[in-house]
C-alpha cells in the first residue's frame, strides 16, 4: 500500500509561514499591510518563480538588494517559521503502522525542501523523499510519481496521492493512475475536469480517510490519536 504526500500546504503550513515572513519583511521596509497582501498574493502559494517574484519585489519596493539576494530570502527566511500539526504526525505514524509505505513528493529546490523536511523532523515519519530538482521532473508530470513508487518498491496501481494543488497533485496523480485526496484548506474544489477521489480539510483527515479505505473496519475516536479496531 503506497501513499504519496505533498509537502507545502499539505504536510506543513507554508502559507502561514510565508505570510508571517512577508508581513515582517514589508514592515521592515516601512510599507503598509496592503504591500504585504500584494506580496502574499504575488507569491501564488509558492508557485510563482522565485526569480520573477524577486524582480517584482525589487521593482515595487526599490530595495537595495540584488535579485539573487532576494531569491535567497524568499527561499529560506520563512523556513524557521514553518509548523507542522502534531495530528498530522500521528496520521503518518498510524498509516505506517497499518502497512502503508509513504513518500513525500514535492516540487522545489533540493536545498530548500530538504531544510524544511529536516527542520521539522519529517524524515523519521516517511520512507522516501522525492524532490523535483533532484529527479529533474516536476508535478504534475506522471514520471515523478513513478519515480516515487520505484523508491518505495511499490506499483502505482492502488496507490494514493495526497496534496493541496488541483493540478500538480490531483491532476498529476490521476494521470499517473493514482487515487487522489485533495487537501482543501477550507476552499471549494475549483471544478476542474479531473476530480479527486476524496476531499478533506487537512492532511491528517485525508491520510486517515485513505487508511480507513484500506481497512474498512477501522474507526477513529475523536478524542484519541491512536486507531481503535
Amino acid at each position: 500500500m503506497m501513499l504519496l504526500v505533498d509537502l507545502d500546504n499539505t504536510l506543513i503550513d507554508r502559507a502561514c509561514a510565508f505570510g508571517l515572513w512577508a508581513t515582517n519583511f514589508v514592515g521592515q521596509l516601512g510599507r503598509s499591510e496592503l504591500d504585504a497582501a500584494w506580496l502574499i498574493e504575488a507569491d501564488r502559494d509558492g508557485y510563482e518563480s522565485r526569480e520573477s517574484l524577486a524582480r517584482a519585489i525589487k521593482e515595487r519596493f526599490k530595495v537595495d538588494m540584488a535579485v539573487t539576494e532576494i531569491v535567497d530570502k524568499l527561499l529560506f527566511d520563512h523556513v524557521g517559521l514553518l509548523t507542522m500539526d502534531p495530528i498530522t504526525i500521528n496520521a503518518l505514524r498510524n498509516a505506517r503502522k497499518f502497512g502503508w509505505k509513504i513518500a513525500i513528493v514535492t516540487n522545489g529546490t533540493v536545498t530548500q525542501q530538504t531544510l524544511k523536511i529536516q527542520s521539522l523532523g519529517l524524515e523519521s515519519h516517511v520512507d522516501a523523499v522525492v524532490i523535483s530538482e533532484v529527479v529533474q521532473v516536476k508535478k504534475p508530470d506522471p514520471e515523478i510519481f513513478r519515480i516515487a513508487a520505484q523508491r518505495l518498491g511499490e506499483d502505482l496501481s492502488g496507490g494514493w496521492m495526497v496534496g493541496d494543488h488541483p493540478t500538480a497533485d490531483i491532476a498529476g496523480g490521476v494521470a499517473a493512475g493514482l487515487e487522489t485526496a485533495w487537501v482543501s484548506r477550507g476552499n471549494t474544489w475549483p471544478g476542474e475536469s479531473t476530480s479527486p477521489t476524496l476531499i478533506a480539510a487537512t492532511a491528517a483527515e485525508a491520510i486517515d480517510a485513505v487508511v480507513r479505505r484500506g481497512r474498512p473496519f477501522v474507526t477513529r475516536h475523536a478524542e484519541l490519536s491512536d486507531w481503535i479496531i
